[in-house]
């Protein structure tokens, strides 16, 4: 097997953070006799062992150092062509039944599976250094934070990990010396970045995960989709919470109000810059404040939705970001911030499709696979999942109470997808069971953040579709039974900023301009629902009037088309409703299949 992962080996003080936890040092010296490495390397995300693993990194070509004037702190990397995105078809939820994994999930018997990883693993980091990666999954105080421990041999994920969780001393000092406190295992090595063995396997019984084969983000940061998600969504069944594949904002009216806000959308579609809204002009006096971008943990407390983000950092698709789409999101990646796969310019700095307005871009760079690239080239200059890794510190827009460990009250959940016909801009459900099943039948036209084809349409209940750690007819019924014990549950919205004209066009401008549909759903959340609305058979719907749309440029015929209810359209909608809870085969509760017979009914009334 190639070596692409060189041992390394550091200076007195640097590598030696053992913790006295006994179950921890018996499951790494278990991994270390199947793999067999040079050394081990105990992380403790220090300054000094970022510095020496940076310096490491420069000298084997895992990283490239940028022009440190105009990206301070700032690195290269660029992946194998081979590994740029989640491999969906080689992820596994192993539960020792098929129908605890479900229809929507590839399941894998558990001890066959351990077998063949273990054959993987033997003797895989020979000649490499074993890097032991304590972590943290939320701020340290909350009582739903959750400890995890990643060993690796990639100096990449070791870097990524420092920012997208709180590493090292303060996850070892959680998990304390009980042998028995419950800690996730995770288990990663390169191998030789073959697609033919590279495998993510989850273990949720065993609160367990190993991944082969692979170097990319969402499949080696194990904190990320696997622990937060994949394990997080079972351990929230059975613990009664939520994991969510949602972004929280904080809204703060001139008044000084705040409303937070959790919301779901596939990945690539517009999370990132949701979260890092910035109001314009006609909303002057209110404040958007990001808590995440991707992720939350929700706890049901005194009747009402409680949630923390688990994660201390932001790992963003980059093409497509620039000041005028997302500004807090450009401050935030200019200094301290890891790039994969995108362009390097000739002066040393990152450039990506869509970094700058008017299209023009640098008239030569290295592109993502690291080949001379022009503006006459055909190939894209960075990758289309191309991503910024960068500390949510560096988010000019933090929330104040990001570190809040009891968590931010949520009075609004939204759905949303991209889809270019059919779901109007925005609607509100009835309840919380028809939220539900606004949740459980979302759909979104495929993006580049998972491998396969972009473009076409599928199903992603609740944005959790590739995330979801156990049978989804379950995960629909936990959803069902958290909204039993809320007393103040959140009000539940979909949101379609994508929809296009019969020109192929966007009709709604979003960005910036979501504020105003943001305010909708807020002023919907007051007791006396300052908004109003008409009673739909989809929900309660804005008309033109009930949204701001002062100072936007829009003729009110787009207006119109973004909020039209075409009956054709949605008897087509329901039919694939009814299409995708057949192909679960069986497992869709009751109530969800009541409240597509009642969404036919109510379109029949008004036929």
């Amino acid at each position: 097997m190639k070596n692409v992962a060189p041992a390394i080996f550091p200076p007195s003080g640097i590598g030696d953070a053992k913790p006295a936890n006994q179950a921890v040092l018996d499951w790494v010296n278990e991994i270390a006799a199947i793999t067999q490495p040079e050394n081990i390397f105990w992380c403790d995300g220090s300054e000094r062992e970022n510095e020496f693993l940076i310096a490491e990194s420069l000298k084997q070509n895992v990283l490239v150092e940028l022009n440190q004037e105009k990206v301070p702190h700032s690195y290269l990397h660029r992946s194998n062509p081979n590994d740029v995105a989640r491999v969906e078809q080689f992820t596994f939820v192993c539960t020792p039944t098929k129908e605890e994994a479900g229809p929507t999930n590839n399941w894998s018997e558990p001890g066959e599976t351990y077998t063949k990883l273990r054959g993987l693993l033997k003797g895989a980091m020979r000649g490499r250094t074993m890097f032991v990666i304590p972590y943290i999954m939320g701020p340290p105080d909350s009582p739903q934070a959750k400890v995890g421990f990643e060993i690796t041999d990639s100096k990449y994920v070791v870097l990524n990990m420092r920012i997208m969780t709180r590493m090292g001393e303060v996850a070892v000092k959680r998990l304390g010396n009980d042998p028995n406190a419950e800690w996730n295992r995770g288990a990663h090595s390169l191998l030789d970045i073959s697609p033919e063995r590279r495998f993510i396997c989850h273990f949720p019984q065993d609160n367990a995960i190993i991944s082969v084969g692979s170097g990319y983000g969402g499949n080696v940061l194990l904190s990320k989709k696997c622990l937060a998600l994949r394990i997080g969504s079972y351990l929230a069944r059975k613990q009664g919470w939520l994991a969510e594949h949602m972004l929280i904002l904080g809204a703060e009216s001139p008044e000084g109000k705040k409303y937070y806000v959790a919301a779901a959308f596939p990945s690539a579609c517009g999370k990132t810059n949701f979260a890092m809204l910035i109001p314009p002009e006609h909303f002057k006096g209110w404040k958007v404040t990001t808590v995440g971008d991707d992720i939350a943990w929700m706890q049901v407390r005194n009747g009402r939705l409680y949630a923390i983000n688990p994660e201390n950092g932001y790992f963003g698709v980059v093409p497509g970001t620039s000041y005028k789409s997302n500004p807090n999101a450009m401050r935030s990646i200019e200094h301290d911030t890891l790039y994969t796969n995108v362009a390097l310019t000739d002066d040393g700095d990152v450039w990506w499709e869509g970094k700058d307005p008017d299209g023009s871009g640098p008239a030569h760079a290295i592109d993502w696979r690291g080949n001379d690239w022009t503006r006459n080239s055909k190939e894209k200059a960075a990758h289309p999942n191309s991503r910024f890794t960068t500390p949510m510190r560096n988010n000019p827009a933090l929330d104040p109470d990001v570190e809040k460990g009891e968590g931010v009250p949520i009075s609004a959940i939204i759905f949303g997808g991209r889809r270019s016909d059919t779901a109007p801009l925005v609607y509100q459900a009835f309840d919380w069971a028809h939220g539900v099943y606004l949740g459980a039948t979302m759909a979104s036209e495929t993006t580049a953040a998972a491998t396969g084809a972009v473009g076409k349409v599928r199903r992603d209940p609740m944005a959790m579709l590739p995330f979801c750690g156990y049978n989804i007819g379950d995960y629909f019924q936990h959803w069902l039974d958290i909204g039993k014990r809320l007393t103040n549950p959140p009000q539940i919205f979909s949101v379609n900023w994508f929809r296009k004209g019969a020109g192929g066009k966007f009709l709604w401008p979003g960005f910036g301009e979501n504020m105003r549909v943001l305010k909708w759903i807020i002023d919907r959340c007051e007791e006396n629902q300052k908004a109003s609305a008409l009673e739909s058979p989809i929900g309660w719907l804005p008309s033109p009037h009930d949204l701001e749309l002062a100072g936007l440029d829009i003729d009110h015929k787009s207006v119109a088309e973004l909020l039209c209810i075409d009956h054709e359209e949605w008897q087509k909608e329901i039919a694939a409703h009814e299409k995708f809870f057949d192909s679960l085969g069986g497992v869709v509760p009751e109530e969800l299949q009541k409240q597509r017979e009642k969404l036919a009914a109510r379109f029949k009334e008004c036929a």
